[in-house]
């Protein structure tokens, strides 16, 4: 399977006053396509670090990251904006939805950012509310939506743009079992319908039985668990 998101010998510190905070330790990492990957640890233990990382939202201190066979490293800040639009889907633990937009102009709105025509939007939004079961909600806002709903349109809104890789930052945090099994899902079924991958940050490890890996987060070091 190609890889579509990895880490080379990636490390992240931070100076603290005469000391240095090792916040990820050298790691090795690849995502592949079709694979949905958990990552699970404690708060602090490096998890939210390595998720900024791979969404070049952070640069790393040494190491090389690539992501659909682009080395991150290697573009200037524009390139890398442009990348996050067009290679990468964020989803976090609160939806952050615009309280003065519709349903389908929360979606669309990244894609215009990204440059797609109205036509092409209009299209794939309605085709996302369908896949997703909320095409009923389309002409609402966030107010008259559930916390369940309110995750399917962020869910819809990082798939716009059909990235190649997904992030989730603890995408059921507010969520019941039931919602949270729901978004997993989703989430799940997106990757393997359209060979994506889904990296994943939870403490629920009621979800890790839909994940196809499972990795650990302790001190900054990242280890395989299955």
């Amino acid at each position: 399977m190609e890889t579509l998101l990895s880490f080379d010998k990636v490390y992240k510190d931070y100076p603290s006053g005469p000391s240095i905070i090792h916040a990820l330790k050298e790691t090795n990492f690849e995502a592949k396509k079709g694979e949905l990957i958990a990552i699970v640890g404690p708060s602090g233990s490096g998890k939210s670090t390595l998720l900024s990382l791979a969404g070049a939202l952070l640069t790393p201190t040494g190491g090389t990251i690539s992501i659909n066979g682009k080395s991150v490293g290697n573009l200037s800040s524009k390139e890398q904006t442009a990348l996050r639009l067009e290679e990468i889907g964020f989803i976090f633990q609160a939806a952050h939805l615009v309280p003065y937009l519709h349903v389908k102009d929360q979606i669309s709105f990244i894609g215009k950012m990204a440059g797609k025509s109205a036509a092409e939007l209009e299209k794939d939004t309605a085709s996302l509310l369908s896949q997703l079961g909320i095409s009923d909600r389309a002409n609402f806002y966030p107010k008259d939506l559930s916390g369940g709903q309110k995750q399917r349109v962020a869910i819809a809104r990082a798939l716009i743009n059909q990235p190649s890789v997904i992030l989730a930052d603890e995408p059921t945090a507010s969520l019941d079992t039931e919602r949270s099994r729901e978004v997993v899902e989703l989430i799940r079924n997106e990757v393997v319908k359209t060979s994506r991958t889904a990296i994943m940050v939870t403490h629920d490890e009621r979800m890790l039985d839909l994940v196809d890996h499972v990795y650990r987060m302790e001190d900054g070091i990242l280890t395989q668990e299955s």
